[in-house]
């Protein structure tokens, strides 16, 4: 298919059975994000108006949550940058961690502003399709992919049935919460892209936006670095190679020696400082209920982190080749579930 008028040279392409990535230097500076489904994938890509979505340019300090417009049966998004976050914790030049730290402070501005945004007429019902697919893989429903159904077998092996109904349940919880919010649905590290040079964060936004708890997208972001840091100590490398996401939701290292706790950089920048652990969590969650003015509650984001890594686990069984690794994702998401995502989030047990 031919590229959008204003793509030049490819910089960067990433392809999946779920998702098929091109980036591409645009003529009027900066770079285009252009996504297509992947070969596994059944029907376009879909994203809801983007009115739908908060203008946050005058917001000081917070990412940008860019939108798509459609383009052919993918959707074209537009950066600054030409890698996501996970890229740059990968890097091991001076300033890479901090330039990835600084964007998670951004995103954690952006996501604080979209969770109070009313929300909008029109919104698709249901969880973000990734939530569906998981619960999907956890009920063992007709259709699952060969690499889901080995997955499933292999992991209700380990789990035990007790594990998988405990997913179940925080699935439920985190999709149909007594008041939902307005969620990106999709906040992972491959979808935010720092700037090369000049200009803001973006937060690719669109395809998975949603009414359920908050803490999914904190959930989603701290569920990501829960797994580069387990990678990276288990492997001192990346794990499976080939997000399902496409652009760079590929496990990899973020135990890069010296600056901050990337887990209290997001959280500080939704406006939760301090340090104070699953049980204080610098003032997570208020009096209110679990998703009080004060942010959600601290154990609902820590099990939303868990749900994070058993989705992308199997959407690389689905989408990817299997790989023997995914053995260790499953003994790694059992001691995940067995704590409830503690060491997600800052104090946390591990």
């Amino acid at each position: 298919m031919t590229p959008p008028d204003d793509a030049r040279e490819l910089v960067g392409e990433y392809v999946t059975g779920l998702q098929h990535t091109r980036v591409h230097r645009s003529a009027h500076g900066g770079f285009v994000w252009w996504h297509r489904p992947g070969a596994l994938r059944p029907g376009p890509l879909a994203a809801p108006a983007a009115t739908a979505v908060p203008d946050l340019s005058g917001l000081p300090g917070a990412a940008l949550l860019v939108t798509p417009v459609p383009f052919g049966d993918g959707l074209l998004h537009r950066a600054r940058g030409a890698v996501s976050a996970v890229t740059w914790l990968a890097d091991p030049r001076p300033g890479a961690r901090q330039l990835a730290a600084h964007a998670l402070a951004a995103a954690g501005r952006s996501l604080r502003a979209l969770h109070g945004t009313p929300l909008p007429p029109g919104l698709p019902p249901g969880p973000p399709e990734a939530l569906r697919r998981m619960r999907a893989w956890a009920d063992g429903a007709d259709g699952l992919l060969p690499g889901a159904a080995r997955l499933r077998e292999e992991t209700l092996a380990a789990w035990g049935s007790a594990r998988m109904e405990r997913v179940r349940a925080w699935w439920e919880e985190a999709v149909a919460p007594p008041v939902p919010s307005l969620i990106h649905g999709g906040a992972s590290l491959g979808a935010l892209i720092p700037p090369l040079h000049r200009g803001r964060t973006a937060l690719l936004t669109g395809e998975d936006l949603a009414a359920a708890s908050p803490a999914l997208d904190l959930g989603w972001l701290l569920g990501d670095l829960a797994e580069l840091a387990w990678s990276a100590g288990r492997y001192g490398a990346p794990g499976p190679s080939g997000a399902p996401a496409g652009a760079s939701d590929t496990p990899g290292p973020s135990d890069i020696p010296g600056g901050p706790d990337l887990r209290q950089v997001l959280l500080a920048g939704y406006g939760l400082g301090g340090s104070g652990g699953l049980d204080g969590l610098g003032g997570l969650g208020g009096p209110d209920g679990p998703d009080g003015p004060d942010g959600p509650d601290p154990a609902a984001v820590a099990r939303a982190a868990v749900l994070r890594v058993v989705t992308h686990m199997q959407d690389f069984a689905s989408y990817c080749d299997w790989s023997d690794e995914l053995h260790d994702y499953i003994a790694f998401t059992a001691e995940l579930i067995d704590e409830e995502g503690r060491r997600a989030v800052p104090g946390g047990t591990s």
